[in-house]
């Protein structure tokens, strides 16, 4: 007996685009906060965290783009969590695709308010 496999074609649309980024988030969210936690909590101590600390990790750029990953993917996975928590309260389609573009405006917003911050507003 022969068995045939046939592809499915599933159009990109605005849920499957934030169902694959609500698993890539997560994905690099893991190493990202596990990293943050073990420097700052272990290896550094919280005590020892200060405005000094912060200025000569700044300083460097890695470190920059680093905490700014954190904060995008991290507030990202957080938006569209809340999105979909949404989702079960909103009956009305139109509705829910407003909703949904206007925290995705949200998110980029706070994330370009982020990168202006941790990237640019360092001296």
């Amino acid at each position: 007996m022969e068995t045939t496999v046939r592809e499915v074609k599933v159009a990109q649309n605005y849920e499957s685009i934030a169902w694959k980024w609500m698993r890539y988030s997560g994905i690099l969210l893991i190493p990202l906060a596990w990293i943050h936690v073990a420097l700052q909590d272990v290896i550094v101590g919280v005590h020892h965290i200060d405005l000094s600390y912060v200025a000569a990790r700044w300083a460097i750029t890695g470190w920059r783009v680093y905490d700014f990953f954190l904060l995008a993917f991290a507030f990202a996975h957080g938006v569209n969590g809340l999105r979909q928590v949404l989702r079960d309260y909103v009956k009305s389609e139109t509705a829910m695709n407003r909703i949904s573009w206007l925290l995705l405006i949200f998110w980029a917003v706070i994330s370009l308010i982020g990168v202006v911050a941790v990237i640019g507003g360092v001296r």
